[in-house]
């Protein structure tokens, strides 16, 4: 524990970045999936020649434009947070951190801005091709901008690429493609963005279920589905995909994650997967509230094995193993790690000190033992343990990580089905006779938001109590100001982002009353 820490003040921070990061990501996958959508439907206008086709891309490009404006406010004030709530974190890790955010600016969000503008305002003012390359342009700019927040990200989950500098008391990016590549990076990117995908494919068929439903804009609608269910269909094989080496890389760089998520208290060689599970309140170690058997749980023998190591007998360590450690499998106790951390901590607070009084000799032989290989791979390299006190502190909400992962995996097995049924029935011409699932479509909608969010939730709560895994504790990243501050702008934000929302629900819901708009005006056909 940090001396004279507000714990207030920790949780304060944590809870106003994760009400901004939450309500940025409501708006933030339907941008990217529908901006591809859209230049998939002026693609197919632009080869067939087909009028329909273009008035179809202007109703979802409506759509897009009214969610695009409203996630970019929140998404800068997601960036400013860093600086004005978490300014140690700034500090130690902004050479690395900042780069992929700079780029995100420069690049990825200047081609959005250049672009859209053309793709909104360029009918019948620009060539047909040139039109579609600014609105493929505009697409591409988009999914790039998640390019870089995700690298950033990634590199928190498992930092790479880096040296510390004990002059400055900083990490120093040591090479920019072992950030961009490294696999957690690449996994997260391209889980994220396929997610994306399938929740805008099914916002676009769940609004076209509405039309049907209404008996208006039949043909617009048809169409609409068969994009949009081909899309999506592909986008989620692609998510459980791209789902499962993501899972494999956690295994491997966040086993307390992995653990957590899948409800593993004790490890085991054939490690079975729970596919479905209730946690009940008896506590299987009094000294740690998070940790808690199951009342009931259904069991896959050797999945969670394979699953983690491609092996069907390899050993996956549990929640039980991390903490105390097993030495059957190497697995260090974190009492150990804490030990090395303190260890960490000591040094360069002796080499801080022998410099700052002229003692040039022992802080150099401090400074040579500090950047030596085998102390940054065995002492610095459990830097961040040196803050904690409570072994069991490291454990997350295993309630919480477990119930969000096993949502996310049931409504993706269900979406894929959704997408099946979708086709079918718009291909069979029949879709207008099912308006149970037309119903369905309809709330299927925010049930795609669901399995967003939880996925977020996996991925960040699972990964507590850390900022940067192994590195720097959420504790120890705070801006040291008041709670009562934090406490303030975290309600505004609320009350702001909140009312954002329902401003956008009630646009949304305006425009697809209007409908598509043919040249002359709204059409009803």
């Amino acid at each position: 524990m940090i001396e004279g820490l507000d714990l207030a003040l920790v949780n304060w921070s944590r809870a106003q970045f994760a009400l901004t990061a939450m309500y940025h990501w409501i708006f933030v996958p339907l941008t990217l999936g529908l901006g591809i959508i859209i230049a998939i439907m002026e693609t197919l206008y632009v080869k067939t020649g087909n009028p329909e086709w273009k008035r179809i891309t202007k109703f979802w490009m409506t759509m897009f434009g009214i969610n695009f404006a409203i996630g970019v406010a929140t998404g800068i004030i997601l960036e400013f947070e860093f600086g004005t709530n978490w300014s140690n974190y700034s500090w130690f890790v902004g050479d690395i951190f900042g780069a992929p955010l700079a780029i995100e600016g420069i690049l990825a969000f200047f081609m959005e801005s250049t672009f859209i503008a053309i793709m909104f305002f360029g009918w019948n003012k620009v060539s047909k091709k040139f039109h579609l390359t600014a609105t493929w342009l505009t697409a591409i700019g988009a999914n790039l901008s998640a390019l870089w927040i995700l690298v950033a990200n990634g590199w928190m989950q498992k930092p790479v690429g880096m040296v510390f500098n004990p002059e400055t008391a900083r990490m120093e990016m040591t090479s920019f493609w072992d950030v961009l590549f490294s696999p957690m990076a690449v996994h997260k990117f391209l889980h994220t963005t396929s997610s994306s995908f399938v929740l805008a494919a099914i916002f676009v068929i769940g609004v076209s279920a509405w039309f049907i439903l209404k008996g208006r804009d039949i043909v617009f609608a048809r169409k609409s589905i068969v994009v949009a269910a081909i899309f999506g269909f592909l986008a989620s094989i692609y998510t459980v995909a791209t789902g499962d080496s993501s899972a494999r890389s956690v295994a491997h760089d966040q086993p307390m994650k992995f653990a957590a998520f899948e409800g593993l208290y004790n490890g085991s060689e054939g490690a079975g997967l729970v596919a479905l599970g209730l946690i009940s309140s008896s506590e299987t170690d009094p000294s740690n509230e998070n940790l808690k058997d199951f009342t009931l749980k259904i069991e896959i023998p050797n999945i969670l094995s394979y699953m983690a190591f491609m092996d069907w007998d390899a050993f996956v360590p549990g929640i039980n193993d991390l903490i105390r450690g097993n030495e059957k499998y190497g697995i260090m106790s974190a009492t150990e790690k804490i030990s090395r951390g303190k260890l960490a901590i000591e040094k360069l607070k002796a080499f801080k000190e022998a410099k700052k009084a002229g003692m040039v000799a022992q802080a150099d032989s401090l400074k040579t033992e500090i950047m030596s290989p085998d102390f940054q791979k065995n002492y610095f390299s459990y830097f961040g343990y040196g803050y904690i006190s409570d072994p069991h502190t490291l454990v997350p909400s295993v309630p919480l990580s477990f119930y969000s992962f096993h949502i996310m995996v049931v409504l993706g097995m269900y979406f894929i089905l959704f997408f099946l049924m979708a086709l079918l029935y718009t291909l069979k011409g029949k879709i207008h006779k099912h308006r149970l699932f037309l119903k369905a479509a309809i709330w299927t909608i925010p049930l795609a938001y669901l399995a967003s969010q939880a996925g977020w939730v996996v991925a960040e709560v699972g990964r507590q109590p850390w900022v940067i895994q192994d590195l720097m504790p959420t504790m120890a990243a705070v801006t040291k100001i008041s709670a009562g501050a934090v406490q303030v702008t975290f309600w505004l934000f609320a009350i702001i982002f909140t009312t954002l929302l329902i401003a956008e629900i009630k646009i949304m819901m305006r425009q697809i009353k209007i409908g598509p708009k043919s040249e002359g005006g709204p059409s009803h056909v």
